[in-house]
């Protein structure tokens, strides 16, 4: 890594003889009635290449969070509360923690329902019309970190496509006393990371996981296999007999998406890695959330792969590049090993019938829509 940015949390209950969250109406970020909250610190570390940090320097402290969006009596004013805990960082970087509506759009039922995706129904002896996707997580809401730093920091060492990724530590040693507190020892260690969207969940099998989750993608190629034999695209082949049967070892093109960036778009060399890799000199769609949802396929190149937007349907982006389902923009970038039929039909038109999220985003910082209220709400967007 170049640069990092650290986030630690600190929680603090004011009054621990109540189990209420808070006990009136939460309206200031100093309330005296809000009774659980968290404040972090921001800290940015330079690296050198080697074994030690060459700078780290601490952007933000006692930062606050926002409360969680409860209902109408504890939270009346809950964007205000929001607004309120953006925090403006040294040399133009904004920063928000706190929860804000799921993101992520994706029709999980079909998914984990042995990939049975309703709008191609290929289960032939159920006699189910096709139908559109149900989003599994509408309704739902997330706790974010949103940073937004400006471009000319993060390309101050010579080179405009960046890789990120984020990754989440705890300390070694963890001791449950017997009055039910608990002290942390010892070093820090990566118990999970993510970058490229459904790597972790549909690329990497449960027996490798843990071990997955806890090394550094620098050593991504131990891994290499899963994606020049990929277990999704055998699905695909083996559950809808109308597409056109994709390859299902040797994909090549699977390790230029996802590992090494491709060519021509945003390739950062020859090291695999899982990382969003994001090329700066492509200007971004404007304006902001009005990308092309397919990305990259439909010759959005600021969007997915090259990225990941928002609005992006990673979903549906990635179902077809498993199936070599490309279409005629990026299928000459990423031929071998689909050959001349990167453009193969109807291979290029998977999707699971979800194309947006249940809300609209927000064309400024924090981005991320506004969370549900948790009084009066319901999933899948009821």
């Amino acid at each position: 890594e170049d640069i990092t940015y650290q986030f630690r949390f600190k929680t603090q209950v004011r009054n621990g003889n109540t189990f209420l969250y808070n006990t009136g109406p939460i309206t200031s970020l100093s309330d005296e009635d809000w009774n659980v909250r968290q404040t972090y610190s921001v800290t940015r570390v330079m690296h050198d290449g080697g074994d030690e940090d060459e700078d780290a320097e601490t952007l933000g402290r006692n930062l606050p969070t926002p409360p969680v969006n409860i209902g109408p009596r504890s939270t009346p004013s809950y964007e205000a509360l929001a607004s309120a805990a953006v925090a403006d960082l040294p040399g133009g970087i904004k920063v928000f923690a706190g929860q804000r509506d799921d993101p992520f759009y994706v029709d999980l039922g079909s998914v984990f329902d042995l990939a049975g995706l309703r709008p191609f129904n290929p289960f032939h002896i159920i006699p189910l019309p096709a139908m559109a996707g149900v989003d599994g997580v509408a309704g739902f809401n997330t706790h974010s970190i949103v940073l937004q730093v400006p471009t000319a920091q993060l390309t101050a060492f010579g080179r405009p496509t960046i890789g990120v990724y984020a990754s989440a530590s705890r300390q070694k040693v963890t001791i449950v006393r017997e009055d039910g507190t608990r002290d942390a020892n010892g070093p820090w260690v990566q118990v999970s990371r993510l970058a490229e969207p459904l790597v972790n969940e549909v690329v990497i099998p449960l027996g490798q996981k843990d071990r997955w989750n806890g090394a550094e993608p620098e050593n991504d190629a131990q891994f290499a296999s899963r994606y020049l034999n990929p277990e999704v695209t055998a699905l695909e082949n083996l559950l809808y007999p109308i597409l056109s049967d994709a390859p299902e070892h040797g994909r090549a093109d699977l390790v230029a998406v996802l590992l090494t960036g491709v060519e021509g778009l945003n390739r950062t060399g020859d090291v695999q890695a899982d990382l969003i890799r994001l090329n700066t000199s492509i200007p971004p769609t404007a304006p902001a959330g009005a990308g092309n949802r397919l990305g990259a396929l439909m010759g959005d190149f600021a969007g997915f792969p090259n990225g990941r937007r928002l609005e992006d349907d990673v979903v549906d982006i990635e179902l077809r590049a498993f199936a070599c389902g490309y279409g005629p923009i990026v299928g000459p970038l990423v031929q071998a090993p689909c050959g001349g039929d990167a453009n193969r039909t109807p291979n290029n038109m998977l999707g699971d019938g979800v194309d947006k999220n249940e809300k609209s985003f927000m064309t400024t910082f924090p981005y991320v829509a506004t969370p549900h209220q948790g009084y009066d709400h319901g999933h899948h967007g009821a």
